[in-house]
């Protein structure tokens, strides 16, 4: 029976990883490709990490230890392989990080064989890491930012602190722990290093909050400097990217993977949380910064470039999209990595060309009911005028 069964899990398994994943054809936008499969979920971790594979002490080879979710990773190119630095997420709800890699970028993913060990900072451990950012900076260091999460000691239950934790490494396997972020807000999540120095010093894209959930009277994308990553140390942040009412960011909004440097600016790719009669819903936006000046916006598309689509509106946390890891390879693809509802992560594939038009040419949010009419308008109009004037027959089809 343990024989059998175990060569079933591996067969199970082995057409998983192997599973080629096609484009959806059901879906487009002309901006961007969506993918039929995930490209990680628990069922992607190796058996060996769930299972004990000891006939003699786990004779009906029952799941020891259960992954429950794979989401929200880091991404990075290393010699033409993408890795992802992930959120796992065991049964008993802590989370670790764990490197899965492929050629492709959107199949054949494959964990390493052992999970990061993360080094504990001494006096103060956390109850739990996750969602890192791995940010590879000009001063030659893989630096990974994540949320370091503890318990109030005294206080209620539930009662947690938010902290940037920070670590390094030469090669995301072995890593280096630094002090925790210090910055003038009392918590800080889903912080984000610049990759190139600013002015000769590290540049961080914080995201100010009073308190663990909820982001206080403030709030928004932050920036700040430190003259050190040992210790990184912000005396004052700018808020650069603020929270508005009734958008897609009115109940808080935090920045993505590290920002892609592109002939036309900082490319940046971030989550926007509203409240609904449902919970939250978060989705993920994009906008632009400056080349010289990355801590002004120059560029900042109305709306959410990707929300959750069909199956991926449920799971454990339902009606979630969210992105900290995006890589633009050589040949211009760009690769979005985003999880949906805090379960599984998928992979979204456009080029540079039509995510920059796209940034360009999108209007920005109107704000009001009016004003975003007027700008459906200009766009109606502009396209009549087009069929009056003689467009061609497939644009005469298109517009009725």
């Amino acid at each position: 029976m343990f024989n059998a069964r175990l060569q079933k899990l591996t067969e199970q398994y082995r057409a998983l990883i192997e599973r080629e994943n096609p484009v959806d054809p059901e879906w487009d936008n002309g901006l961007y490709e969506r993918f039929c499969h995930p490209v990680l979920t628990a069922a992607h971790t190796p058996l060996f990490w769930r299972y004990d594979l000891n006939a003699a002490t786990n004779p009906h080879l029952m799941e020891r230890m259960g992954i429950n979710a794979v989401f929200n990773p880091g991404a990075v190119e290393v010699d033409g392989k993408i890795l992802l630095m992930c959120r796992v997420e065991g049964a008993d709800r802590k989370s670790f990080f764990a490197v899965a890699e492929s050629e492709s970028g959107v199949d054949g993913f494959r964990f390493w064989d052992e999970p990061v060990i993360m080094p504990e900072i001494d006096n103060s451990p956390a109850t739990n890491v996750y969602d890192m950012r791995v940010t590879h900076h000009e001063d030659g260091w893989f630096y990974g930012l994540f949320c370091a999460e503890r318990h109030v000691a005294g206080g209620a239950i539930d009662t947690a602190d938010a902290q940037c934790g920070i670590a390094r490494s030469k090669d995301l396997k072995t890593w280096e722990r630094l002090p925790d972020l210090q910055t003038p807000s009392p918590q800080q999540r889903n912080v984000v290093l610049h990759p190139e120095f600013v002015n000769g010093k590290y540049a961080l894209y914080t995201r100010p909050q009073d308190s663990f959930i909820d982001t206080g009277s403030g709030g928004g994308i932050g920036w700040g400097l430190a003259v050190s990553m040992n210790p990184a140390v912000v005396h004052a942040e700018l808020l650069i990217e603020p929270r508005v009412y009734h958008t897609i960011n009115e109940a808080k909004n935090g920045d993505g993977p590290p920002p892609i440097k592109t002939p036309n600016g900082w490319l940046h790719f971030a989550h926007g949380v509203r409240n609904t009669a449902a919970g939250l819903r978060y989705v993920v936006y994009a906008f632009l910064c400056d080349l010289d000046d990355p801590s002004r916006v120059i560029a900042r598309p109305g709306g959410y470039l990707i929300a959750p689509y069909g199956d991926e509106r449920v799971g454990d946390v339902s009606n979630v999209t969210f992105c900290n890891g995006a890589v633009l390879r050589e040949n211009g693809d760009l690769l979005i990595y985003y999880a949906s509802s805090d379960t599984r992560t998928h992979v979204a594939r456009t080029t540079l060309d039509k995510m920059l038009d796209y940034l360009h040419n999108t209007p920005p949010d109107g704000l009001t009911s009016a004003a975003c009419v007027d700008q459906r308008l200009d766009l109606i109009r502009r396209n009549r005028a087009l069929l009056a004037n003689g467009a061609s027959a497939a644009v005469k089809a298109a517009l009725g």
